[in-house]
């Protein structure tokens, strides 16, 4: 029975965070410098750092790395405090493109896309070693060259998540045959913080809440876990996010760990608001269709849009102002 629940979820989660670093290096590689240059240009105000933050962090598939490069930013002088409100609210918008293109239960594609997109990555390489019939031909080639490796790459990592998560939904019968299972899911019809608890600590562990999501996604979608106690697992996945870019701001200026902090207050707050309306938000992202992982990535996007809207307006305060010199002086 361990075998059987151990090693897939091992092997599964192995190949979805393999694909996780691909996707982000090569997207990473492909946005080049453009996004330092960005993030300073498009944060003069609050609104305009959540739009560059959300498109960023949609493109580079992670939040994390968009806050972890604000809080060294902040560190380094690049930004000031009052320019990264807007990053960190943004970046957690962002990260919803994820859930939501795992939520359309696409898993049967990872074969073929992988395929396709390591073919089309050797044809880009191919394409950058051609003889060149003349020095414009060699340019215009090594610039096509380049960024379709890159895309390449970044879908076949993308490839590699959807294999990862149809390992991991292979456990599905074999969970709901054990007996620790049924004991967790007891405790949880009870109190969803089981839930929220259990997807913190998880999410801490592995440093990927897209990960975490992603599993419980798949646990939804062969029935073994009810949308409700995914939702719970979800909120506390955005909660353990956090430990990421407080380790990043240990060491760093009071402001950089000022970034940490409001990073911490944004989602925790938020999952300790949306908590006793877990099930006012399950019917809402049913509501908007799709089956149980749908419902879950539904409820990631709800979560993330509702929580930075609703504080975007705060930002835009003069207390933050006075913070900011506060910290200048220390």
């Amino acid at each position: 029975m361990i075998r059987d629940l151990l090693f897939p979820v091992i092997y599964g989660l192995v190949i979805f965070l393999a694909g996780m670093k691909v996707m982000e290096a090569a997207l990473a590689r492909l946005a080049g410098p453009l996004l330092t240059r960005s993030l300073y240009k498009a944060t003069s105000t609050p609104l305009k750092g959540l739009i560059a933050s959300s498109l960023l962090s949609a493109l580079l598939q992670s939040s994390t790395a968009v806050t972890v490069l604000t809080i060294g930013m902040v560190n380094a002088g690049l930004l000031t405090y009052a320019r990264t409100l807007g990053i960190i609210l943004g970046s957690n918008i962002g990260t919803c493109l994820t859930t939501e293109l795992i939520g359309l239960q696409i898993s049967s594609m990872a074969a073929p896309l992988l395929t396709a997109a390591l073919c089309l990555w050797a044809a880009a390489v191919m394409l950058g070693e051609l003889p060149p019939f003349s020095w414009r031909a060699a340019e215009a080639c090594r610039r096509i060259s380049g960024p379709l490796q890159f895309i390449s790459l970044a879908v076949a990592g993308f490839a590699l998540v959807l294999w990862g998560i149809a390992v991991m939904q292979s456990i599905g019968p074999a969970l709901q045959a054990s007996g620790l299972f049924r004991w967790f899911l007891d405790h949880a019809a009870t109190s969803a913080l089981w839930g929220l608890a259990a997807g913190a600590c998880l999410t801490a562990m592995l440093h990927s809440s897209a990960a975490v999501i992603g599993m419980a996604m798949g646990l939804a979608a062969s029935g073994t876990m009810p949308p409700e106690l995914g939702i719970a697992i979800v909120l506390g996945a955005n909660v353990g996010t956090c430990v990421t870019a407080v380790i990043a701001a240990i060491g760093g200026s009071a402001s950089g760990k000022f970034v940490a902090g409001s990073h911490v207050a944004l989602n925790v707050g938020g999952a300790l608001l949306f908590l006793p309306f877990i099930g006012p938000l399950q019917s809402l992202s049913a509501a908007l269709g799709g089956g149980p992982a749908s419902q879950l990535a539904h409820a990631q996007t709800i979560f993330n849009v509702v929580c930075s809207l609703a504080v975007l307006p705060l930002c835009y305060l003069p207390l933050w102002s006075r913070i900011e010199q506060r910290l200048s002086r220390t």
